[in-house]
């Protein structure tokens, strides 16, 4: 039986043809975007990720009635969430998978300057941490990836909420603070999308350490911290039976000599295999490089390479082959590959706008 050319594998099959990689997309089952938020220019880039050799094609671009800021991506990788930090909303929008254009879908209130949004692994919910409003809400999205208008559940927490991480049975959540310096720690009902802290409620921290985000290990065994005062990576032991945190290590995101003064850490991201953890500093302009022993969960600092100008935020694609960091102050995007010993080569630098904001890195399901 011949199968049939879906409307939906149109667009990214002539697009291929023309750039010349028509057979390895064509027979893709899933096509790869890039999204950027521009917060200045209020604006969302979609770009796609070419299958092999990595580079970005701009093809779309909308504007927002706000500031876009973060953004993620829903477990079946069809919804964009976004939050407006000028307008304390989150929103959501349908992402096409035939040209990756994006569909408003719903915009909520939130709170005062929302840093993160974490989908659960259903899909069913959404958790979110605010800068300003010193919180954590709980929203339900519906099955066309609408955000309900009202939380289900809003927890005050401390200063700077600045992130948010779920393990992968949605057992367990946490939530950086860097104006608390502290991590809150919830036991999570999936079933019902209820928070409930744990005991302690939170890890503190180290005076001036300040962690910002949070990335747990594919093994759920351990989780990784950047910590924006302290220029540094933080390690800690995930227990699989009550949740809680316990610290292991840190290491410096800088090379010696440097003046942590003049840095602050942005974001961290692992790759999907869990070998690497990589840590972005806004001062010393670089990516810092970390590898992962299997069996510890420990670090060990492979260096930095440099990038663009403030990498607030970059990201890993889905296959952890390449990573794409924004440059705020720059207006670019660079491009890396992850090479097999964790460190990263560049082999392309994309012009996007004023203020990037946020990257992302998705791969949409082609067809319904």
């Amino acid at each position: 039986m011949t199968r049939r050319l879906t409307v939906s594998r149109l667009f990214p099959v002539a697009l291929a043809v023309v750039l010349g990689v028509g057979p390895t997309l064509a027979m893709a089952e899933s096509v790869s975007w890039l999204f950027a938020s521009l917060l200045r220019e209020k604006k969302i880039l979609t770009y796609m990720r070419m299958p092999v050799s990595g580079k970005l094609v701009q093809l779309d671009v909308i504007k927002t009635p706000a500031e876009p800021a973060h953004m993620n991506v829903s477990p079946d990788r069809r919804t964009l969430f976004v939050s407006y930090r000028s307008t304390g909303e989150l929103a959501s929008f349908r992402i096409n998978p035939a040209n990756g254009k994006l569909t408003p879908l719903s915009v909520v209130a939130g709170g005062e300057d929302p840093a993160f949004m974490q989908p659960d692994s259903t899909g069913r919910f959404l958790i979110s941490a605010y800068y300003v409003s010193d919180k954590v809400t709980v929203h339900a999205v519906d099955g066309q990836g609408r955000i309900s208008e009202k939380p289900l559940q809003t927890i005050p927490t401390a200063d700077k909420a600045h992130g948010v991480a779920i393990d992968s049975k949605d057992r367990f959540v946490f939530v950086p603070h860097t104006g608390g310096n502290r991590i809150h720690q919830f036991s999570f009902d999936r079933d019902h999308g209820r928070l409930r802290a744990l005991d302690p409620p939170f890890v503190a921290r180290p005076p001036g350490e300040h962690p910002r985000h949070l990335v747990m290990h594919p093994s759920d065994r351990w989780a990784y911290t950047s910590n924006e005062a302290g220029d540094s990576l933080g390690v800690y032991a995930v227990d699989g039976r009550s949740g809680k945190l316990k610290p292991l290590q840190t290491l410096s995101s800088l090379p010696k000599g440097f003046d942590g003064a003049k840095n602050a850490t942005a974001r961290c991201e692992i790759t999907p295999d869990g070998k690497f953890v990589y840590v972005a500093n806004r001062g010393h302009q670089s990516i810092a490089c970390f590898s992962v022993n299997p069996k510890t969960g420990r670090a060990t600092s492979l260096g930095q390479v440099p990038t663009e100008k403030t990498p607030r935020s970059f990201t890993i694609d889905p296959t952890g082959r390449y990573l794409y960091a924004a440059g705020e102050s720059s207006g670019r995007i660079a491009s890396f590959r992850i090479l097999d010993d964790g460190l990263l080569e560049r082999f392309a630098t994309d012009n996007a706008g004023p203020v990037a904001w946020w990257v992302i890195a998705v791969d949409t399901p082609l067809g319904k």
